[in-house]
């Protein structure tokens, strides 16, 4: 086990697949041993049908925890080698009902000294070690069925990916991908419209010089994301979060969150009370990062965007 020892927990899939493969050869050979015909992977399903009960391929399924095709694949080879039938549901010809065959039976009265022995060979081997391995099982299972070992390592990637982003002010040198930006995820789902060109071509003059911000998210240095902070002439709204972008490169850094994390801070840094948003319901990860933020749906406000099909407002404390 030198190899496990020096690789560690990555390896644990692989290490987990050889502890498998060595019990289940064993469970083979110890079927043999005691003169029973059955493989190991036929067990779960047998072990529900000896109860004496007919079952459904469906019920069986769920109740062992695998799927449909893998529960149907096995009666399929049970049902070859005599141990179950499959007989038409009387109180509904519709469906199938799986049960024992009479060589099933015969195995079910014949399979209860090896149970006896091995639930022994276990418990022996349970008291020889400081683990409880059982125990360990439906921990994992409990902790995997809250969130999966995929969900946890995404988590943790996007964290350490997202440490390498920094937010910074804007400068003249960052227009260009102030524009660009903006412009590629614009013409994704819509048309450039004027009031578009209006802050793209001259963000100085258009948002900066009237009192507004900019913000660019940097990854590994390079501009990644930027958002925008538009000072309103209104008795409701200090401030308009508009031109968020990121590219779509970096998507998954937790960027787009940073980014509105920032420009909120930003706004409440400077006395606003209320900041607020248009946008389109057809960007769904942003109404999704947008309500995350703490915005909430307005309606009734005139805006110059002919894609503008919902308002948000964020309430500053």
């Amino acid at each position: 086990m030198e190899f496990f020892n020096q690789v560690g927990k990555k390896a644990l899939g692989s290490r987990l697949r050889m502890l498998t493969e060595k019990i289940t050869e064993d469970a083979a050979q110890i079927y043999k041993y005691y003169d029973i015909d059955m493989q190991p992977k036929w067990f779960p399903v047998f072990y529900v049908l000896s109860q004496g009960e007919a079952k459904t391929i469906t019920a069986i399924a769920k109740e062992i925890g695998h799927s449909h095709p893998s529960v149907s694949k096995i009666i399929s080879e049970m049902v070859k080698d005599g141990i179950v039938k499959e007989e038409k549901d009387e109180a509904d010809g519709r469906r199938n009902m799986v049960s024992l065959s009479a060589k099933g039976d015969e195995i079910t009265a014949k399979i209860q000294d090896q149970y006896i022995d091995l639930d022994k060979a276990i418990a022996d081997i349970t008291a020889q070690t400081r683990n409880d391995l059982w125990q360990a099982i439906e921990e994992w299972e409990f902790l995997l069925e809250q969130k999966t070992l995929l969900r946890r390592v995404q988590e943790l990637k996007k964290e350490r990916e997202s440490q390498q982003v920094s937010i910074v002010d804007y400068n003249p040198a960052y227009q260009g991908a102030f524009r660009a930006l903006n412009e590629q995820w614009i013409s994704s789902y819509f048309q450039m419209e004027q009031a578009d060109y209006n802050a793209l071509d001259d963000p100085q003059g258009y948002i900066l010089d009237k009192g507004g911000y900019i913000l660019v998210a940097l990854y590994k240095g390079e501009p990644v994301g930027v958002c925008a902070l538009i000072k309103m002439n209104d008795p409701d709204y200090d401030y308009e979060l508009a031109k968020m972008a990121v590219s779509p490169a970096v998507q998954g850094k937790s960027i787009g969150w940073l980014l509105g994390n920032a420009i909120a801070q930003k706004a409440k840094d400077l006395g606003a009370r209320k900041i607020y948003l248009e946008s389109n319901t057809l960007l769904k990860p942003a109404i999704n990062l947008y309500h995350k933020l703490g915005f909430s749906k307005v309606a009734g406000r005139i805006t110059p965007y002919e894609r503008c099909n919902i308002q948000m407002e964020l309430i500053l404390k």
